[in-house]
Parts: structure tokens; C-alpha cells; sequence
């Protein structure tokens, strides 16, 4: 794979794909749970050593009360249900984005998953929860600004969520939508955009393998 390390991830179109299909939102938040737990093996059979997916951010915590309390009921399940398999595969998941709103057993179960992988090698999945690109930013800049030392591009690297995870290279959005909306604004300047009409739930294994295609075909070249 040509200098394909990580890929981040945003997982848009749960609410719609309910709606187009008739079914309850809670239906599709779900659903597009179950294309996340494929995405190991995808990862594996392609050899991408790090995937990074949205699956909360801060923005969203302005939706109905209802819609939040299930998705963290969701997360919640869904972190023990996949800690098994990603630690029988020795993959290591971290969890990034402000967690200063997490309840207390919410808090101490990601801490606890984070102990539990992060010897793991084989594989990351760095989860996005109650993560906004503006926030991180701005939680860098209240960390140095009363710092004596010179403001460096590593000193901002070292402060930010993602501290010790490569930039990603290829980042892909689902659902039509052609934009980042705030994911990782200092680590993706470089990235490459794959942007996919189809909505989360209906993103298959052809689809990964279609974004890897195109990236392989770019030519990156860091403003040289």
C-alpha cells in the first residue's frame, strides 16, 4: 500500500438511512454500529494499520436529549461487545475528544478499555467521542498560552488529542455530504478527500477498497 497508514472516518447518514427506510432513528445508529465492527477486518485485509472513526462530536450534543442517552446507551454496550474481539485480534483503541462530559462509568470504561489494548499492535481504531476540531484548537491554545516556550509546530502536535497518532492520509465521508465539518482541522492539511453518495449503513467493503483504489492513484506531493 503506497504510504497508506490511516484512515479517518466520517460515518454520516444514520438518521437518514431510518428515515428513507421507514424505521426508527435508533434503527440506523445501529446499523451503522455494525459497519464499524467490520471495519477490522476490512483494515486487516487491506494492511491499514490505523483507522480513525467519528462517532460523537461536540456538535451533537445540541440534539434531543432522547437521541443522546441512547447513543451513549449504544456506545456503551457496544464498547464491551467489541473490546473481545479487538483484543483477541491485539488491536489497541483509544479514545479521543473531551471527555469532561462522559458520566462516571462512561469515563471509566474507556479508560479501562484503553488499559486493557494499549499494549495491542496489530491494529488501532482510535474512536472520535465528543470530539470538534475548533474545540481541540482551542484546548491547545489555553494549554500554551502561558507557556515560556516557543510556540512550535511539535509543541502544538504534543497538545493535541491525536498526540503520538500519525496524520491521517486518506480520509473518507459517506452520505453525499462535501465537507469535513471539523474533523482534525491541524492533522488533515494534507489528507486526501473521498467523499461517498452511499449513507453509512449501506458502506461496504467495495466501497473501502474503492476509496484505497483512488488513493493509490493521487499523487501526494506536501506543497512541494
Amino acid at each position: 500500500m503506497k504510504n497508506l497508514e490511516h484512515i479517518a472516518i466520517i460515518p454520516d447518514g444514520n438518521r437518514r438511512w431510518a428515515k428513507k427506510n421507514k424505521l426508527d432513528f435508533i434503527l440506523g445508529h445501529k446499523k451503522g454500529t455494525e459497519i464499524l465492527r467490520q471495519l477490522l477486518d476490512w483494515a486487516k485485509e487491506f494492511d491499514i494499520p490505523i483507522i480513525s472513526i467519528w462517532g460523537f462530536s461536540t456538535e451533537n450534543f445540541n440534539r434531543d436529549e432522547k437521541e443522546i442517552e441512547f447513543l451513549f446507551n449504544l456506545f456503551n454496550e457496544k464498547i464491551d461487545e467489541y473490546l473481545k474481539e479487538y483484543n483477541k485480534h491485539k488491536a489497541k483503541i483509544r479514545f479521543i475528544g473531551n471527555r469532561s462530559k462522559f458520566s462516571k462509568e462512561f469515563f471509566e470504561k474507556i479508560e479501562k478499555v484503553e488499559t486493557l489494548t494499549k499494549d495491542n499492535k496489530g491494529f488501532q481504531l482510535n474512536i472520535l467521542l465528543n470530539y470538534g476540531g475548533r474545540a481541540e484548537i482551542l484546548k491547545v491554545v489555553n494549554e500554551l498560552k502561558n507557556t515560556n516556550e516557543e510556540i512550535t509546530e511539535k509543541l502544538i502536535e504534543n497538545h493535541l488529542y491525536t498526540k503520538g497518532i500519525p496524520d491521517p492520509d486518506l480520509i473518507i465521508r459517506t452520505s453525499g455530504e462535501r465537507r469535513l465539518s471539523g474533523l482534525m482541522p491541524w492533522q488533515s492539511v494534507y489528507s486526501e478527500l473521498y467523499f461517498v453518495d452511499k449513507l453509512w449503513p449501506d458502506f461496504t467493503k467495495e466501497d473501502f477498497k474503492k476509496a484505497i483504489e483512488e488513493y493509490e492513484k493521487r499523487k501526494r506531493r506536501f506543497g512541494k
